[in-house]
């Protein structure tokens, strides 16, 4: 979500194919991964009819589709394609493709600080609601202090 992260580890400035913040409804997040590179938890979508989850949309070239994957670990089953439909400004986007977690844990796995500020950083540069933001940051940090 955070594009000065993303311009990190893919080597370009994603800020131009920020298309905004969306909303993806029937999904919550969750930390059900541990990443071994990131060593600590690292957020997922869940499947929950009864939530939603603010995200933030891109229109990324194809050429940042294999680097993508390398760092989301897709060849190692870190996390998986899924393609979903989310929703900004009233306008439906179809076919979006996010990263799912393959092989979920059965409790949540707390995020260190520096991921939590890259979640954050990402939240709050690409204008998503601020209840949302201060809900990222409550639910983030209660699980540091679990």
């Amino acid at each position: 979500m955070c594009p000065v992260d993303l311009k990190r580890s893919l080597g370009e400035n994603v800020c131009p194919y920020i298309i905004g913040p969306a909303l993806l409804s029937g999904y919550r997040l969750g930390f059900y991964r541990k990443s071994i590179r990131r060593d600590c938890g690292v957020l997922d979508i869940v499947p929950d009819r009864a939530r939603s989850v603010h995200g933030v949309l891109y229109h990324l070239p194809l050429r940042l589709s294999e680097p993508l994957d390398l760092r989301e670990e897709v060849p190692n089953n870190g996390y998986r394609h899924e393609t979903i439909t989310v929703q900004r400004d009233r306008m439906q986007y179809r076919n979006v493709r996010t990263y799912v977690v393959v092989d979920k844990l059965n409790r949540e796995v707390a995020p260190n600080d520096w991921y939590f500020n890259v979640v954050l950083r990402g939240a709050v540069t690409c204008g998503l609601p601020e209840h949302y933001c201060w809900q990222l940051f409550d639910w983030m940090y209660k699980l540091q202090q679990a």
